[in-house]
């Protein structure tokens, strides 16, 4: 059976070549110092930011694959999603497959009749990770994702990434939260002077 992800001779602003194998289940997690291109790295990986270099999916190689098809099966969420409508509603078009997501997060269903403005970073950043998990992506690329939360709403993220990881699910997870890794069984890389080194 192929990787689920994997990137060979990977090149961009991150630096590189890179070499990235993930099989099912399977976290990594990326720590460095600021300005090294993790966020980069990632973006290259959703096909956001310029790069060389083979990334299959699969086994099939990303080039062979719509640019929008492979965003939501390898999806990318910033450490401040972006917000494209001044209602919350828009953003969620499956509003019951949202709504039955929301308790899993601590989130009141009514949020989603607020304009984004009057949602917390927190709530922004839970409703931003189950838009994420709508599309039911194979690889999750996530920076930061539990950064603007308390640890109770980081615990339940915690859960649903561990119960999508046992789904089949790839996860590679921006985070200085050591700790964070360890639960989520991740392997840990570093990267510094455009080299991802395993620590």
């Amino acid at each position: 059976m192929p990787e689920r992800l994997s990137a060979r001779g990977l090149t961009g602003a991150a630096g590189g070549p890179f070499g990235i194998a993930l099989g099912r289940g399977d976290a990594m997690a990326i720590t460095g110092p600021s300005g090294a291109g993790k966020s980069v790295l990632l973006r290259m990986i959703a096909d956001l930011d310029p790069h060389e270099g083979a990334i299959l999916l699969d086994g099939v190689d990303r080039a062979t694959i719509a640019a929008p098809l492979w965003r939501r099966r390898v999806a990318y969420l910033a450490a401040e999603p972006g917000w494209w409508h001044d209602d919350t509603a828009p953003h969620f078009p499956d509003r019951p497959r949202t709504e039955a997501l929301m308790p899993s997060l601590a989130l009141d269903p009514g949020l989603l009749n607020q304009p984004v403005h009057r949602l917390s970073t927190g709530e922004r950043m839970r409703l931003a990770f189950i838009r994420t998990l709508l599309n039911e992506p194979e690889i999750l690329l996530l920076d930061e994702p539990t950064g603007a939360l308390d640890p109770h709403a980081t615990a339940l993220v915690e859960t649903l990434l561990i119960e999508r990881l046992r789904a089949g699910a790839a996860l590679i997870l921006v985070t200085h939260d050591m700790a964070q890794a360890s639960r989520l069984g991740a392997r840990r890389f570093h990267l510094e002077a455009g080299t991802l080194t395993p620590r």
